[in-house]
């Protein structure tokens, strides 16, 4: 009972936060290179980059098993290289959960840069700062609040993560089911008591995230003042 109880959420923590690492790592220069670029072709790549957000998850999923598949071009590359398959790993819906999450980053990641006055990174130029001391000491801190902001909705996206991950990692128990695929499971050989748990420890975990994200944002911008 334990296990069905406790397993599912610590294996959703454990693929929200490896989720939340992947979409920050790729995130944050890529939403920095879409709010400072200027090339013609950027707002069809950034709309390549959110279209996690209206492609139902199970043609995401269905695009990712192509590329991750044991017959995909990356899968086939991590089996040769590594011996290492992610479809039906934990790995595989950390991956699923970051493409859906991706643009739950991205978008107010990409507003914090936007929202930068240029005139404070050209005064660090003038005061002799190269362009990575601009950026790690003035840019980055002053996105700070944005990408928080994104990172934590990302991470709620991830653990809520259903069509996406079920695609890519499938729903076995111990190793892939996460939180809402236990939910879901649970739902459907009606144990509605580990269905209404799994979906309250969920759901206060979602807010207390929030809070913490709110709280600390806030006490950032209070010690600004």
């Amino acid at each position: 009972m334990n296990d069905a109880l406790y397993g599912p959420l610590w294996l959703s923590l454990r693929v929200s936060a490896a989720a939340t690492l992947l979409v920050i790592a790729a995130g944050a220069p890529l939403s920095f290179w879409a709010a400072r670029t200027r090339m013609r072709a950027r707002g069809l790549i950034t709309g390549l980059l959110i279209s996690p957000i209206v492609l139902p998850p199970t043609v995401l999923g269905i695009a990712l098993l192509s590329i991750l598949g044991r017959r995909g071009p990356l899968g086939m590359v991590l089996e040769r290289l590594f011996g290492a398959t992610v479809v039906f790993h934990w790995t595989g819906a950390a991956i699923a959960a970051a493409c859906a999450a991706f643009p739950m980053f991205f978008l107010p990641a990409k507003g914090a840069f936007e929202g930068i006055d240029p005139a404070l990174e050209d005064a660090a130029r003038l005061l002799g700062r190269g362009e990575r001391s601009v950026f790690f000491d003035v840019t980055l801190p002053l996105a700070r609040r944005g990408l928080a902001a994104g990172a934590a909705l990302a991470f709620l996206r991830a653990l809520g993560d259903f069509g996406t991950t079920l695609m890519v990692a499938g729903d076995i128990p111990g190793r892939t089911r996460t939180a809402p695929l236990a939910i879901y499971a649970a739902w459907e050989r009606r144990d509605l008591a580990t269905a209404t748990w799994l979906a309250c420890a969920t759901s206060v975990l979602a807010i207390a995230v929030l809070l913490v994200v709110e709280r600390s944002t806030s006490t950032l911008l209070g010690s600004r003042r």
